[in-house]
């Protein structure tokens, strides 16, 4: 069977983005593996399957799988590209989408810029979901013999950000797993390691599951802004600067939905044979 798809990226991180009619048709874990290897396949952090609307004030529903297969709720890059795609098929700007995680509505400003509401930051520890006795701005984390303090937030998905001085020097990939693996996480989390410069610029690395570390996470974006607004220390709209490039973050607060704007790329279109 010959599969169709849009390469995409959000800032570097990569995307296949496909329809899929029937979600019985939908290509297997294995399957979905074999095309995430950057030597033998396409290569992609995430596969984004398109699915038609479950009503008629949605414009697609869409599913989203990490490079080891597993699925997830949200993506914030992934979710920009889509309504760059869905757009330009629909002919119009804005555009109502749905996901495991909710719903958001996407909008394709003049400059080609996506923004994407991506709904209230949930810090309930049962929403996250993340283990402990009571809803805090920042909880202990016990790794090996280092306590960290995390703060945890979800924008759809699980998401721990911990602050750090320098983010080139922070120990992302050993720290990223430990806490994404945590038992306190028990569907595991994106780990986001965030440097404050000024209340109005951070600059982010995460750690994301299913893909290890990304050039750029949508949804970490949100999550850190959320997590430093909360703290009292960034402002209403924030400049987030990842490896892959630059993303706009506003939140203004409790009660408020936050937005996310950055680029989304269409690099080519393909068909690949799936068994």
């Amino acid at each position: 069977m010959l599969l169709s798809f849009t390469k995409m990226h959000g800032l570097g991180n990569d995307f296949i983005v496909f329809d899929v009619q029937d979600p019985a048709q939908l290509p297997s874990r294995e399957t979905i593996c074999k095309l995430a290897d950057r030597r033998t396949g396409i290569g992609f952090d995430q596969a984004l399957a398109l699915l038609p609307p479950s009503h008629s004030r949605i414009d697609v529903y869409y599913r989203i799988f990490n490079a080891d297969g597993s699925e997830v709720e949200q993506c914030g890059n992934g979710a920009r590209c889509i309504a760059s795609l869905v757009a330009q098929r629909l002919k119009r700007r804005e555009v109502r989408m749905e996901s495991p995680g909710g719903q958001t509505l996407a909008v394709v400003r003049e400059d080609g810029l996506v923004s994407v509401d991506m709904g209230e930051p949930n810090f309930a520890p049962e929403a996250v979901p993340f283990e402990a006795s009571r809803e805090a701005n920042v909880y202990p984390l016990r790794i090996g013999e280092k306590e960290l303090q995390i703060g945890t937030v979800s924008m759809g998905n699980p998401h721990a950000v911990i602050r750090v001085p320098s983010v080139d020097e922070a120990d992302v990939d050993t720290l990223g797993p430990a806490v994404q693996n945590h038992s306190r996480f028990p569907q595991r989390a994106n780990v986001g390691f965030m440097e404050i410069v000024t209340p109005d610029h951070i600059r982010l690395r995460v750690y994301e599951r299913g893909a290890g570390e990304t050039l750029a996470c949508g949804t970490g974006a949100c999550a850190a802004v959320a997590v430093g607004r909360r703290l009292g220390l960034l402002n209403e709209e924030v400049q987030v600067d990842a490896r892959g490039g630059r993303m706009l973050v506003r939140w203004p607060g409790p009660g408020k939905t936050l937005w996310l704007t950055g680029p989304a790329v269409k690099v080519f279109e393909g068909k690949v044979e799936i068994g």
